[in-house]
């Protein structure tokens, strides 16, 4: 007699499971290190310093992690009406808007997509693109990625 369906889903469901547990246990990307913790970071307590030496403009608060080093999730803050220059990164990472309005394009693309609260972006390890607050009021964004993030200039 042949095993129902269910049987079928709900074995692979626990093979799954007993493979990915050991793999991934409880952290970011399966790197040792970021294991979750049980914790809350209420806004009033995100603190906020400048992302990179020199530049006031844009600010970096961690929620978990280390984005010098390794993986991470980091809250991010644009003045309103503000736009980086072109730029990559060496690892790939992704974001999502929280406050205001952003654009993100990329190297040739016109009329880039107005990305209000909710909206989700990503980039690729190496991929030239800008990022901008295009609203009238101050743009956070919460991006993490598995790696280190860094801001490359592009040159021409």
């Amino acid at each position: 007699m042949m095993p129902k369906p269910k049987t079928y889903i709900a074995l692979t469901a626990l093979l799954v499971a007993a493979i990915a547990i050991p793999i991934y246990g409880q952290t970011f990307g399966g790197q040792a290190g970021l294991v979750v913790k049980d914790r809350t970071l209420p806004e009033a307590e995100k603190v906020f310093s400048p992302a990179f030496p020199g530049n006031d403009a844009v600010k970096f608060a961690a929620a978990f992690g280390d984005r010098n080093t390794g993986a991470h999730g980091t809250f991010g803050q644009f003045p309103a009406n503000f736009e980086t220059p072109e730029h990559t990164h060496t690892h790939d990472y992704r974001a999502i808007v929280t406050k205001g309005v952003m654009t993100n394009p990329f190297v040739g693309e016109v009329d880039p997509k107005a990305l209000p609260v909710g909206s989700y972006w990503e980039v690729s390890a190496g991929s030239v693109h800008t990022t901008a607050c295009i609203s009238d009021t101050p743009c956070e964004f919460f991006m993490f990625g598995e790696a280190s993030f860094d801001f490359v200039a592009h040159e021409d």
